[in-house]
């Protein structure tokens, strides 16, 4: 999915929260994030171009071969910059938390496996669609690129605005499981 529409870049550059980098430090082991103890001196926090899809990205500057052999060795990693869309200046909560998740990466939990993902739920966890304009924004950018308008039971044949992206579970007026068609109307 998109990081969407473009934003203009904020003036100052993005912040790191004071203790986040104590709170990864408490809850990693070496052996996870080897590259943690060296984030303090080379993490470089930007804002990314606004034509960038993704809400965030973590560049090492060695390649990928160097990256895991300095990992092995629980050596420097190197200049680390995490990169955030600057669309999330305006969302607190998905911007602390895209910004947990690249750290993650950037102390050395490059894979999204099970460890990155619980770490990032518990330490920043994501914000519903309800609380967050950014996610609300990208689900009206998806649905207004969709060529399906609204959904037409299949059982009782209303009719009714989509307003979200997966297929209901249900009718809304018969409740019966879903078994119509969407609707270019």
């Amino acid at each position: 999915m998109s990081a969407g529409r473009l934003a203009p870049k904020p003036e100052d550059p993005p912040h790191l929260p004071e203790d986040i980098l104590e709170q990864l430090s408490s809850r990693l082991s070496r052996e996870d994030a080897p590259f943690l103890r060296f984030l303090p001196k080379m993490l470089t926090l930007e804002w990314a171009e606004s034509s960038e899809k993704r809400l965030g990205f973590t560049r090492f500057e060695c390649d990928h071969h160097e990256l895991f052999r300095r990992r092995r060795l629980r050596g420097s990693p190197g200049p680390i910059t995490v990169a955030l869309h600057p669309r999330l200046a305006g969302d607190e909560k998905l911007y602390l938390h895209t910004l947990v998740h690249e750290l993650l990466h950037a102390a050395g939990l490059i894979d999204h496996g099970d460890a990155h993902s619980s770490l990032v739920n518990e330490l920043a966890p994501a914000p519903k669609l309800s609380e967050s304009p950014v996610l609300r924004g990208m689900r009206d950018e998806v649905l207004a690129e969709l060529p399906e308008r609204s959904w037409i039971c299949g059982e009782c044949g209303h009719t009714w605005e989509r307003r979200r992206v997966s297929l209901p579970q249900r009718c809304p007026k018969c409740a019966r499981p879903f078994s119509g068609s969407p609707s270019a109307v």
